[in-house]
């Protein structure tokens, strides 16, 4: 399977969870304000400072963004493009987001596929701050109780990366049971949930949210991305027992490259390591 080697190194623990309870839940973006700022108005009406969303449409502008890029120093294996910010109005295709805290404010990780304004199709990193709701759009949410992402120094790939940490409960109505998560670099996403799942005694789930990156990628009906440094949104995903009784993963994903180019389609098993983060929430049920 395909590695990449980081400038540090990380626990053996591949896998970093908390359990939780979730409420699903959707809200309508207010327009005119940061994509940040609408986010968090939906998630803090419902009490809620962290947890994940999917964007399915909507329409952004002014709008900021960068893309996955090979890293100039030894410092990391993989870094970022300069800013990119497109004229008129960006329409979204699909989005995945992870809300959380960094510095002790709210901030996202979040990225997407979209048509610009001259028609042109592109994918990436959106910037929380510089990202203006242009017209109000219904999203699907899922806050946390008793867990929240918060961002901190990643000693492995020496990013400020989103981690999952137990916090009290909050009185709210998050009835279901989730494991907010963070899979670390260079293992195989599905082998991850999977013995994950047959630990926890987990046969049915399902995957909100799905924020990361992996090394390349290989799908299942064959086709391979080869240049390794991605940004990727989890489209669709769940966890179903297998002919011999484990669970099995099935994941949809979209991805970018650093060339540029855009990929779609049912990730293969075995095959898809991470390269910096995948943050996601597994829904028991």
């Amino acid at each position: 399977m395909r590695q990449i080697v980081q400038p540090g190194t990380g626990p053996r623990e591949r896998i970093q969870w908390v359990e939780a309870r979730g409420e699903v839940f959707a809200f309508d973006l207010t327009p005119g304000v940061s994509l940040l700022e609408a986010v968090r108005r939906g998630f803090s009406a419902r009490g809620y400072d962290s947890g994940v969303l999917t964007m399915t449409a909507g329409t952004l502008g002014p709008f900021a963004y960068v893309m996955p890029a090979l890293s100039a120093t030894p410092d990391h294996a993989a870094f970022y493009s300069q800013t990119c910010r497109p004229s008129g109005e960006t329409r979204l295709t699909r989005g995945a987001m992870t809300l959380g805290l960094r510095d002790d404010k709210p901030f996202f990780h979040c990225h997407a596929l979209w048509t610009e304004a001259d028609g042109r199709r592109g994918g990436g990193h959106i910037l929380p701050d510089e990202t203006i709701v242009a017209e109000p759009f219904r999203v699907e949410a899922l806050g946390l109780s008793g867990a929240a992402f918060i961002a901190g120094h990643d000693p492995e790939t020496n990013f400020k990366l989103f981690g999952p940490v137990a916090r009290p409960a909050i009185g709210t109505q998050a009835d279901r049971r989730v494991f907010a998560m963070r899979l670390r670099p260079n293992s195989d996403i599905a082998h991850l949930l999977e013995n994950f799942c047959a630990a926890q005694g987990v046969t049915h789930a399902r995957i909100h949210g799905g924020v990361g990156s992996t090394i390349g990628a290989h799908f299942d009906d064959g086709r391979t991305v080869t240049p390794f440094a991605t940004e990727v949104l989890v489209r669709a995903g769940q966890i179903a027992p297998a002919d011999d009784g484990g669970p099995r993963v099935d994941l949809d994903v979209a991805l970018v490259d650093y060339t540029g180019g855009l990929a779609e389609g049912r990730l293969e098993r075995g095959d898809n390591p991470v390269l910096m983060t995948m943050e996601l929430v597994l829904e028991a049920l």
